[in-house]
Parts: structure tokens; sequence; C-alpha cells
């Protein structure tokens, strides 16, 4: 999972999964529609058996495709066979979770940090052996910080930092102004999976519009 300055790329986040069911399928439609660095597994299954089957349902699928599959439970990451772990982050445990999750990740593994309510909390991330920080995900309880909130975010920490930056678009047609703001990576979740075309087609969109936002 890398980007350029000169190579933007998309980050897929999935719904939370209880089983895999046909996600595959779609997965695959999206993964080759255009250029994604790294899927986002939540995993919503009750147990450890019941998510190392959803890991491995989808690492069939991005595998091949040299894309990172990442999930969001980092004590699992070795042994359901994934790339890394997304970390969502809480200001009043944020260093002692990183701590916890450098020390069972690093270095073979991708560690994201998310979550971040505050520019304080992401500069500590980066501080850490992280691959990535991210704005603008959507909270558990489905809340998503405004948009004018993130690009602010996305743009101060493009000028003074080095560690890639993951941004949420929640639509399409926010894409190109979080591309353009100096995102590595513009994630995607309800734009790609609720999209009536389809996912290939919403991906194939996200990528002209990222590209045209580097032209800009």
């Amino acid at each position: 999972m890398s980007a350029t300055d000169n190579s933007q790329r998309l980050y897929l986040m999935l719904p939370p999964l209880a089983e895999a069911g046909d996600v595959a399928d779609k997965l695959a439609l999206a993964l080759d529609a255009g250029d994604v660095a790294c899927v986002l597994v939540p995993l919503a299954a009750r147990d450890e058996s019941s998510a190392k089957k959803i890991v491995k349902a989808l690492i069939a699928v991005t595998e091949p495709r040299g894309v990172a599959l990442l999930i969001d439970t980092p004590s699992l990451v070795a042994r359901s066979g994934a790339d890394g772990a997304h970390l969502r982050l809480s200001a009043d445990s944020l260093e002692k979770a990183l701590e916890g999750a450098v020390e069972t990740l690093k270095p073979d593994r991708i560690l994201g940090a998310g979550g971040l309510r505050a520019k304080h909390d992401a500069m500590i991330a980066g501080e850490y052996d992280v691959d990535y920080v991210s704005f603008g995900e959507p909270a558990p309880d489905g809340f998503v910080p405004p948009m004018e909130q993130v690009l602010e975010r996305v743009t101060w920490w493009a000028d003074i930092f080095n560690v890639p930056c993951v941004a949420y678009a929640p639509t399409l047609a926010d894409v190109a102004a979080l591309a353009k703001a100096g995102a590595d990576f513009v994630a995607l979740r309800e734009a790609v999976w609720d999209d009536a075309r389809g996912p290939a087609e919403a991906v194939a969109e996200a990528m002209q519009l990222v590209a045209g936002a580097r032209k800009a």
C-alpha cells in the first residue's frame, strides 16, 4: 500500500460483515475497475472462526490483484492472514492502543490510524510507526464529520507531514475535492456499494475524478 505525489489511489471500505455472502463477487468487480490500494473489512462476526472465513473469502479476491486487505481487529491479523489493521482510536486511550498495535503488527503488517477527532491526536498517531492516518471516516454510530472540516485537515496534513493520509468521501461528488486537497488515498464506502449502477461503475467514475483533480 503506497502512494506518491503523482499517484493518488482509492481505498475501499466495506460495511461491517457478519458473513462473506456475495461480497467477494462485488468486490472483484470494484477492484477490476480502478486503482484500489486497500480494502478495509470491519468484522461484525461474533466468533473468530467466522471472522477467519470472511477474511479468507476476501483475500482470495484481493491478494491476486495486489490489493492490501485490512481488518479492524489487530489481534486477529496474523491468525486470519489479513495484511494489517485499521485502528479506530479514541483520545483517552490513543497512545496505549497505538503502542499495543505497533507491537502486534510491525514491521511485517500494515497499521492505519483512524477515528482521529483532533489535530493533536493525528500528530500523536503520526509519531508512531503507522502507515497512514485517516480523516473523515464514519463513526460506529454513522456520524460523518463535515466535509469542510475533512478538507481542512487533509490540506493541513499534506502540507506538513510525510505520513500518508486517507480521506473519506461520503459521495462521489466529494472525491475530486479530497484528491485536490492532497489526500494520498480517497476512501469510499456507500458511494460504491450503494450506487445503483454497480460498484465497477462507481469505482471507474471515482478514478476519473481523481485523475481530473490531479490535472487541475
